[in-house]
């Protein structure tokens, strides 16, 4: 299959581009929700504006009410969030919260989907239990409970999860903390008894939470698939997550280029443009050459995601590594080349710097995706 986007994609592409660039720039959004001290760290309005373009729901079922689109096209949105910075649930909710809801049941999907697709609720995903991704060790457990279940445990750097409506939690509801059996889906209310909240600003000022559960009860139409059975579905989320964070890497890299290659056509110095010495640009070349590699390892793992393809783990753990690394070169070139002033709050790149960290850990940085490929690739 082709590394570019169809027509289709491209007409999305184009659409997205422009709202993006005239809703979700950094001045509009980034720097006025972060200088407010916004406790939910991005604008329901924007929220709201997504899902009037269907956006929210674009990668929901059609009798769910959804488009029915791919990781394709949920890249495409993902890419131009990250070229403007712009702050929003669309990962945690749009891309992995509603592919956990996809292998729940049709009570569970109404009941969280509707507000979802209007723009009017936000998803939480609940995995990481440290400070690290280690999605193979998970210690919350759910313990049967009369017709339900009792959570008890916690989840760390929880995007978006005080501010959101459910929290996709994984928990263990039988074997050992490390046993790939054994865990189980749930959508945990916001408003259940016993979950409490450890608000944290990230680097990138966005909004996460180290979430406690303290005996939280739960009714059997809480679990999401089957109980004891969702490592799979776990896995289904994982994947897009990651793969929707490559992406969303891809644009922050590129925004980063953007504004560095126009800094070194303006600025002069000894009466020259910075641009025109050959070493600057042999950097710059460099840089072009490792997005565009990053680009087409993203697309290649978002095809054969939407393909279900035996091969999608694979590819969407080398997009990941690629996509961090291309990024992280991107922003700190950017920075260098700046000079001084690239580290000051005046000048966007350091902005793309802190988002840059921010995307490398979600999900698992560089280096878990590195040893994911050479263990997948039987080493």
């Amino acid at each position: 299959m082709p590394l570019f986007h169809t027509e289709d994609q491209a007409m999305l592409a184009e659409s997205v581009t422009g709202f993006m660039a005239d809703e979700g720039g950094i001045k509009k959004q980034l720097r006025h929700y972060r200088d407010m001290n916004c406790q939910d760290g991005f604008g329901h309005a924007l929220w709201k504006q997504f899902a009037e373009m269907g956006l929210t729901g674009m990668l929901a079922a059609e009798a769910d009410g959804g488009l029915a689109m791919g990781h394709v096209e949920a890249g495409i949105v993902l890419r131009e969030i990250g070229r403007n910075l712009t702050p929003s649930p669309f990962l945690t909710t749009s891309v992995m919260g509603v592919t956990a809801l996809a292998g729940g049941s049709d009570e569970l999907r109404g009941r969280w989907l509707p507000g979802v697709m209007a723009g009017d609720s936000v998803l939480a995903v609940a995995v990481d239990e440290g400070p690290k991704h280690r999605p193979e060790r998970i210690a919350c457990k759910a313990e049967k409970a009369g017709n339900g279940f009792r959570l008890q445990g916690s989840k760390a750097f929880v995007v978006h999860g005080a501010s959101a409506d459910a929290i996709i939690v994984a928990a263990r509801t039988s074997g050992s903390d490390t046993d790939n059996d054994g865990i189980t889906l749930f959508a945990v209310p916001k408003d259940a008894s016993g979950v409490s909240h450890e608000n944290l600003r990230l680097v990138d000022s966005a909004m996460a939470s180290n979430v406690t559960f303290d005996s939280v009860e739960l009714d059997g139409d809480c679990v999401i698939g089957e109980v004891d059975g969702g490592r799979e579905l776990l896995n289904k989320v994982l994947r897009a997550g990651r793969i929707g964070a490559a992406a969303e890497l891809t644009g922050v890299g590129q925004g980063a280029f953007d504004i560095t290659t126009t800094y070194l056509k303006t600025r002069k110095q000894f009466g020259q443009l910075i641009g025109e010495f050959q070493a600057l640009q042999h950097r710059a070349a460099h840089l072009y050459s490792e997005l565009e590699i990053a680009e087409a390892a993203v697309i290649k793992a978002q095809q054969l995601l939407d393909g279900n393809s035996e091969k999608a783990d694979l590819m969407v753990s080398v997009a990941k590594a690629k996509a961090a690394k291309a990024c992280n070169l991107s922003v700190r070139e950017g920075v260098q080349m700046h000079g001084g002033v690239g580290m000051t709050d005046e000048y966007d790149i350091g902005l793309y710097m802190k988002r840059d960290r921010s995307l490398a850990e979600f999900m698992g940085d560089q280096y878990y995706h590195a040893e994911r490929v050479a263990q997948l690739s039987g080493y």
